[in-house]
């Protein structure tokens, strides 16, 4: 294989954000190197035995079950935690190095000059040295030797095992792996979650389509019934709306859209107490929607340390459970969207800026990013008091990120695996610093709890506390976050007080979905359209006043839900629109008759999937376009649904626009030669880094909407990446979409799509199983 097709093959995974599993440009040519089976690229793929892990801590038995999940067992918890990092690099080691390549900016080493600009973008974050500031924070801790023993698992599997076959594909070796990336795999996760230039692009709406519709675009509170905390719970305190500010340049805006989040990111999570349960146990049920790739964003590990047991999902690199169960109880997590990240402008002479009445010199510090096949390209990477400082076109921001500070989410995580109780859950939580989530747990006692977690700024301008949707006078030190230190040890003194956080003691079920968490408006920026947490409560308050009890086959229906509340909301107005419509009979009939379900066998669905983008762009795109605005600053779909008006539908009104955009869906289904939503709504988009045929996962069809329970966005390949059922004290269950082993020869790598697309589950027991047992030779350190 030639460098320039290497380079070709991840020039994607660049663009399309590899660290978010987004899918990947095209790779299309025929290498004779790179055949299925063939070529000195496929030595290294071999069948690899399980059995003992030997350390320097002791022996830990590490076998695989029948799914490809390994049950580790120690004594030691450090012997446990060698093994963990043993086996994540033998399923997932390319994965493990190519996102800490990404976050640390060091994709050109292996690309070449086309990953210049994501490494640029991660140097000057320099996530890698807030992870460094977070590894200095942890060391004394009783964390830090297993996070240790993790790092020397993977290195051990690295010195005496043979690489994933991608390193032969690429050409080059992994360096060895250091406790701070595994705090580094932290940081990306946070970012991913609540990383955000949504106020950038919010004042850049306000200053080329006006205030008015930046508000209405971006509204701070969207107006439905259905927040997380129904009743009851502390709501925190409000602050005000801040009045949109001049924009920084759409240049730097679009740039740095590349690297953010996917606005498809989401989660369902509830927990219903035994009162209302057939066992008269709760039961936990969560479904990340993150993005899917081929392996999965999951890996899932059964262990066993002593007597404690802990089974569920992790990060690949991160050593610890961090959805899942153990021998008290489950949790989970949804994200919050609260807004822990602000924006500064700065007076700016040269190589200083004006802070508080006094120039102060930039900290500078000047990187070098290996380029391949290229000449080595300098970055200047340069910082405030409030943190990184980023430059493009002429245009600077300050930023500050809650991320960017020493965290202790590890220490939390890492108690959550031997925790008794929900006092013990609630004492880790108390750690769990970022990303702003909502947890939900229950326990062996009966009892439930939600909690929001993660730091989360207080904010004031003037002696008045505000909402951080605005770029703020950093040179005036305006709604700086007090005790904050950027790469150093922060205190708490900026941030809403743990207690204040919004939280239920044992409610009787409470269900979360990325929606409004109160009615304050202070806690989320970017909160998710409310369509998801509406029909979870639906179906939980149904359930609830019926005298029928919840059971886990009742919450795995929930799971598998697919009515889509924008349908049941618009479709009637646009079945009403385009009655007597020319040509449109046949296509009004099949609306008309519909259950709003996004099933894979429904034409309706079909229709309905491309109507609503349709009606985006007859809402959004004539204005968009004359002020040279694209997809990245669309709203949320609950605010589309709501347009209305002359600015956005122009002399026609807009019943005339659904009409339009359903001729425009009927068209593009017709020209696709689409029968059903199902031959749309398939997992071909969930691809290998590489996207080949033969790394990619098959199109299977499959059911699900953005805005349904079952979660599923085709165009983005973002959805439910892993369905949890645990009902304490019986038998949980779940699914990976896709298999827990990267390894293209394992018969685990895409074992379990299929039955992901149908909803099904396997087991999730906490017994440690193993198919056979044979020993390693010893791993060296």
């Amino acid at each position: 294989m030639d460098i320039d097709t290497k380079r070709r093959a991840l020039v994607g995974a660049i663009l399309g954000g590899v660290a978010t599993g987004s899918a990947l440009s095209p790779v299309r040519s025929y290498l004779r190197r790179f055949a299925p089976l063939s070529g000195s690229a496929w030595r290294s793929a071999t069948d690899r035995p399980q059995g003992t892990v030997e350390s320097p801590h002791g022996p830990a038995t590490l076998r695989y079950d029948d799914h490809g999940v390994p049950n580790v067992s120690a004594a030691d918890e450090r012997a446990l935690y060698f093994a963990v990092g043993y086996a994540q690099a033998r399923d997932r080691l390319f994965q493990l190095d190519l996102q800490r390549r990404l976050m640390r900016g060091q994709l050109s080493a292996v690309v070449g000059d086309a990953a210049f600009e994501s490494d640029e973008f991660h140097v000057k974050m320099d996530f890698a040295g807030a992870a460094e500031a977070t590894w200095r924070h942890l060391r004394g801790t009783d964390t830090a030797p297993v996070v240790r023993a993790f790092a020397d698992g993977v290195n051990a599997y690295v010195e005496n095992e043979p690489l994933p076959l991608e390193f032969g594909l690429l050409s080059y070796e992994p360096a060895a792996w250091t406790p701070a990336d595994t705090l580094l795999m932290e940081k990306q996760i946070s970012w991913e979650l609540t990383g955000s230039f949504r106020t950038l692009r919010r004042a850049t709406v306000a200053e080329k389509l006006g205030a008015e519709a930046a508000r209405e675009l971006y509204p701070v509170r969207l107006d439905h019934d259905a927040p997380i905390v129904r009743e009851g719970g502390d709501a925190g305190t409000a602050a005000r709306e801040s009045p949109p500010d001049r924009a920084v340049g759409s240049g730097l805006v679009e740039w740095l859209t590349d690297f953010e989040s996917d606005p498809g990111v989401g989660s369902n999570s509830w927990v219903v107490s035994g009162e209302h349960t057939a066992s008269g146990n709760p039961i936990v049920a969560n479904d990340p929607h993150l993005s899917l790739m081929a392996p999965p964003v999951w890996y899932e590990m059964n262990l066993r340390a002593g007597d404690a047991g802990v089974r569920g999902v992790t990060f690949p690199g991160v050593p610890f459970v961090v959805i899942g169960e153990n021998d008290a109880g489950a949790w989970g997590f949804t994200n919050t969207g609260a807004d822990v990240i602000d924006f500064y402008r700065y007076e700016t002479d040269g190589d200083r800026y004006r802070y508080r009445g006094e120039w102060r010199e930039f900290d500078v510090d000047t990187r070098t990013v290996a380029v391949a096949d290229g000449e080595d390209r300098e970055v200047t990477v340069r910082k405030t008091v409030h943190g990184p400082y980023l430059e493009r076109e002429g245009e600077q921001v300050g930023v500050a990120w809650t991320g960017h500070t020493a965290t202790e989410t590890t220490l939390a995580v890492h108690r959550y695996a031997t925790s008794e109780g929900v006092e013990d859950v609630m004492a880790a939580t108390r750690h769990f610093d970022l990303p702003t989530q909502n947890l939900v747990y229950a326990d062996r006692d009966g009892e439930t709890l939600f909690y929001v977690t993660g730091r989360i700024p207080v904010r004031t301008v003037d002696g008045e506390r505000v909402r951080g949707d605005r770029i703020f006078d950093g040179s005036a030190g305006e709604a700086e976050w007090r005790g904050f230190e950027p790469f150093g040890v922060s205190s708490w003194e900026g941030f809403v007080p743990f207690e204040e956080k919004p939280h239920v003691r044992n409610p009787a079920y409470l269900a979360t979905a990325n929606q409004r968490v109160t009615d304050d408006p202070y806690l989320s920026e970017a909160y998710a359209s409310p369509y998801r947490g509406r029909r979870i409560y639906e179906l939980l308050d149904e359930r609830a006043n019926s005298d029928r009890p919840v059971t886990p086959a009742f919450v795995e229906e929930m799971q598998a839900d697919a009515l889509d509340g924008r349908a049941r909301d618009f479709v009637p107005e646009l079945v009403r629109a385009a009655d007597g419509a020319d040509g449109l009979r046949s296509t009004v009939e099949t609306l008309s008759g519909w259950d709003y379900r996004m099933n894979r066998d429904s034409r309706a669905a079909l229709l309905f999937a491309h109507w609503f983008d349709a009606f985006r762009e007859k809402a959004l795109g004539a204005a968009f376009e004359r002020a040279d605005l694209g997809e990245a600053y669309h709203p949320r779909d609950w605010v589309v649904a709501h347009l209305d008006g002359r600015r956005w539908f122009g002399d026609r009104n807009r019943r005339a626009a659904m009409v339009r955009a359903l001729r425009s869906a009927v068209t593009t289904v017709e020209e696709a030669g689409y029968e059903t939503y199902g031959d749309y709504n398939d997992t071909a988009a969930i691809t290998h880094p590489f996207d080949q045929s033969f790394l990619n996962y098959p199109a299977v069809p499959t059911d699900g909407s953005s805005q349904t329970v079952n979660n599923y966005r085709v165009e983005s390949a973002v959805g439910s990446s892993w369905r949890m059922v645990c009902p304490v004290g019986g038998e949980s269950v779940a699914i990976l979409p896709g298999g827990n082993s990267g390894d293209y020869f394992s018969e685990h790598y895409r074992d379990q799509l299929r039955a992901w697309a149908d909803v099904e589950y396997k087991p999730m027991t906490r017994e440690l199983r193993g198919e056979e047992t044979v020993a390693f030779e010893e791993a060296r350190r």
